[in-house]
């Protein structure tokens, strides 16, 4: 199938699964091209293939690890080497640790801090200027409902995606007037990987709550960046409890 003649290109981060992959999907069937990040290479290449099959856009993969603190900086050199502007950056790349704070690995709940924080927040300073040179460009931030209120059991996790929301608030506040504009996506439970990597698949939420598709929370999200909203609450349950949540 032949490539589609289009320049723009969107940057998704966590990329292979959730999220990330129902959302390279919904950009390419909107005829972006894609820079694809992700660790597992083998995995990387699968999707950007099927990608490319599907929907005959430009796919590049970039196997890189965002615990690695230089890993931003690299994807960022490795685009401007290609000649290529990042129109939409989509920072997904995030994971949690369940347990006492007390007793989980420190090590650990610091390379959650840089992958859900420091990643996040050196991407976004890299491409967020070329935007604003520009004056054109989207940035969607995988927040959470815990962005709203605390987290036992996986305090650290909810203290970053805390700060997720409140830099992407802060952003926002920056961007007006100019076309750069941001989202924060606050998703709740959801059927993806997470728990299995938080070693939280004994919790009572995820035997028991009905998990949300991870289609429909990108899809949410999606809608919400093209049309420009500062932040959108996926699922009517989640808007509910966000709403209880900041009320007075």
């Amino acid at each position: 199938m032949a490539l589609k003649n289009n320049n723009q290109f969107a940057l998704i981060t966590g990329a292979t699964s959730g999220f990330g992959y129902e959302l390279a999907k919904l950009f390419a069937q909107d005829g972006y091209n894609l820079v694809l990040v992700a660790r597992l290479e083998d995995r990387l290449q699968e999707v950007a293939d099927e990608i490319i099959n599907l929907f005959g856009v430009e796919v590049i993969p970039l196997p890189k690890d965002l615990f690695d603190p230089n890993a931003p900086f690299e994807i960022y050199d490795d685009i401007k080497a290609q000649g290529i502007a990042i129109s939409v950056l989509v920072n997904n790349a995030g994971q949690g640790e369940y347990g006492k704070f007390s007793e989980t690995d420190l090590d650990r709940e610091l390379d959650i801090i840089q992958l859900n924080v420091g990643a996040l927040v050196s991407l976004t300073k890299l491409f967020l200027k070329e935007m604003v040179e520009r004056n054109e460009g989207k940035i969607l931030q995988l927040g959470s409902v815990v962005s709203t209120m605390p987290a036992p059991m996986m305090a650290v996790y909810g203290a970053t995606k805390a700060f997720v929301l409140s830099f992407s608030e802060a952003l926002i506040n920056e961007l007006k007037g100019t076309n750069v504009t941001l989202t924060a996506l606050l998703p709740g439970a959801s059927d993806t990987d997470f728990f299995h990597k938080a070693h939280a698949e004994d919790t009572v939420t995820y035997r028991e709550e009905k998990l949300s598709k991870p289609a429909d929370v990108a899809r949410d999200g999606y809608e919400a960046l093209m049309k420009g909203e500062s932040k959108i609450v996926s699922g009517w349950k989640n808007k509910v409890q966000v709403g209880i949540v900041s009320s007075p």
